[in-house]
């Protein structure tokens, strides 16, 4: 098939030719949406259950999609796959489709090779930009919200943050960067003082949080916010309170204490505005100033809102997450019609002790440097291992508490005695370790060109991409670099989708899991595979397509770290 077509139309995705290998198998039943349907006795398997990507080493070893018998027996008469559908299968092509060398029905199924060294030069030949970024610009708002943040009586400490709440905070910053890269406008509430400790501390974990002055009032939105309250249809007038009160409700004693006070009726209002998913026990709630003071802060991070869709979402643990619905339908309640969603995270579990989070974050930060004495010696010191310390601190506590799903809880080994290690697949500091191994890669291959052994990587024109043999440069180009721009649309989709309630369930873990994965990998294949060989001339085009490949692989590193505003490390 001519891959200069193919290379025109589109970067190469896995989602498009999956579909289009479906297409193939299945005919013009293709044409017929709907869930299973039956053509006589038999019936259809949806599109995206008919074909697997592989991922495994061992199964790309001679395969890259398979088709599993069990479908192949649904669709076909003994699982006999006709000439003519073969045909199909073996001269795919399409928008975005990967281009096939060869497919054969064998015990397991029918399973399909790639062209290899056509999809390397289409991927690494434009110097993969297009396989950086999320496959579509979005449009509209997103607000996050921290109730962590919000002062209670007095400005929220690290000293008396939980790790609960840390981990709000940190899943908020995530999808901030997150969201922006699909293009929302992004903001975040509360604004704290710029001279507080919780900036301080916030800044040492690379968050940039919007601040003001520390003199600075939000007294004006206050009072609009409590007036729209008073005036609000769902106030609770003295007559209904009598009456309920006289009824024997169960709120009586507290209504009784609270005599005077204004209440909004929860409950109706998201009965009336029709808005799923929030807890029946909601009922009547009494307005206080913490609660106002949250409203007031969350009309503000809204007025600079030009979109015509704007959505809140609301970081919150499990704990908080009663609260923040009541503060949700106060806000509402005062005239707020803005998209309100919940991002609830589990509890953080530390098993034989207690750390609040400036405690969990020094203790890192010790691990870390003495780490760092460790396998560095005595050149750990200065600014500048300051500022490595400081991110690889950042790295391994984000990836501790964002790995997980975000509705899970998380379990913290917080030993003092234990260490955070350079070595072994887990974690941030290991990600941050292989990212590091890329940039140390190139500035060796720069100082070779310097000293006359390497020349010039030539343009990509002049390569042979077939020299990429080996499983693992396969294995980066197909499960990472390809797949990476799917990845991150995820989180804007799970967004956009209506339904579901105030919750809203996105799976934040993945690129902390994606970037694991990768530097395993890359981490055995450059123990594996000598990249800077001999300068002899009949070896440079494979050293040259490698340097292609892994040029790549660090801007990946770059763009997915990018989501969790770490900055790569590029030296160790």
């Amino acid at each position: 098939m001519m891959m200069e077509n193919i290379e025109e139309l589109s970067p190469l995705r896995i989602t498009p030719t999956v579909r289009a290998l479906s297409s193939a198998l299945r005919g013009k039943r293709e044409d017929v949406h709907g869930s299973s349907r039956v053509n006589g006795d038999r019936v259809f398997p949806e599109p995206e259950k008919l074909w697997f990507k592989e991922s495994s080493a061992k199964n790309l070893r001679n395969r890259d999609f398979l088709s599993p018998t069990t479908m192949l027996n649904t669709l076909y008469a003994d699982g006999q796959v006709p000439p003519a559908v073969m045909s199909r299968v073996l001269s795919l092509r399409g928008s975005g489709v990967l281009p096939v060398a060869g497919g054969e029905v064998m015990g397991e199924g029918l399973r399909v090779r790639v062209d290899r060294a056509a999809t390397f030069r289409a991927v690494l030949a434009g110097g993969a930009a297009e396989y950086l970024k999320p496959l579509s610009h979005r449009q509209g708002c997103v607000v996050l919200n921290c109730p962590a943040l919000h002062p209670k009586s007095n400005t929220p400490s690290p000293d008396t943050m939980s790790l609960g709440q840390l981990r709000t905070v940190l899943l908020a910053d995530h999808m901030g960067a997150l969201l922006r890269r699909q293009g929302y406008a992004v903001s975040f509430c509360p604004t704290l003082p710029e001279d507080s400790d919780i900036i301080s501390f916030l800044r040492a974990l690379g968050i940039d949080w919007p601040t003001a002055p520390g003199n600075w009032t939000n007294e004006e939105r206050e009072e609009k916010i409590q007036d729209s309250l008073e005036k609000s249809q769902y106030r609770e007038r003295e007559m209904e309170r009598g009456r309920r009160a006289s009824g024997g409700g169960g709120r009586k004693a507290e209504e009784g204490e609270n005599e005077g006070a204004l209440r909004i009726n929860l409950k109706q209002v998201f009965q009336e505005e029709g808005l799923p998913g929030y807890d029946p026990s909601l009922g009547t709630c009494t307005v206080n100033r913490d609660g106002v003071s949250q409203l007031a802060q969350l009309d503000l991070s809204t007025t600079d809102c030009t979109a015509a869709m704007v959505t809140v979402l609301h970081a919150t643990s499990c704990q908080d997450e009663f609260r923040q619905q009541q503060i949700a339908m106060l806000w509402r309640a005062s005239g707020a019609k803005h998209t309100q969603r919940h991002l609830v995270c589990g509890p953080v579990k530390t098993p034989g002790s207690h750390l609040t989070a400036a405690q969990y974050l020094q203790l890192r930060r010790g691990q870390m440097k003495e780490a760092s004495e460790m396998k560095y010696g005595d050149q750990v010191e200065g600014q500048t291992w300051e500022d490595i310390i400081k991110v690889m601190t950042s790295a391994a506590v984000r990836f501790e508490l964002l790995s997980t799903v975000h509705t899970s809880p998380v379990t913290l080994d917080v030993k003092r005695e234990g260490g955070v290690s350079t070595k072994g697949p887990r974690g941030g500091v290991f990600v941050m370790y292989n990212c590091a191994r890329l940039h140390t890669l190139f500035d060796s291959y720069e100082r070779g060109v310097e000293k006359g052994l390497y020349p010039e990587i030539p343009e990509d024109s002049q390569l042979d991409f077939s020299a990429l043999k080996e499983e693992g440069e396969w294995l980066l180009l197909f499960n990472y670099l390809i797949p990476f721009s799917e990845l991150l649309e995820q989180s804007g989709q799970a967004l956009d989708s209506e339904g579901g309630g105030a919750r809203v369930n996105i799976k934040t873990e993945q690129i902390c899991k994606f970037l694991v994965s990768l530097s395993k990998d890359f981490s055995s294949y450059y123990n594996r595979v000598h990249v800077l060989g001999e300068p002899l001339p009949h070896l440079f085009n494979q050293m040259f397509c490698r340097l292609y490949l892994l040029r790549a692989l660090r801007e990946l590193y770059h763009s997915a770290l990018d989501t969790l505003n770490l900055p790569p490390i590029r030296q160790l």
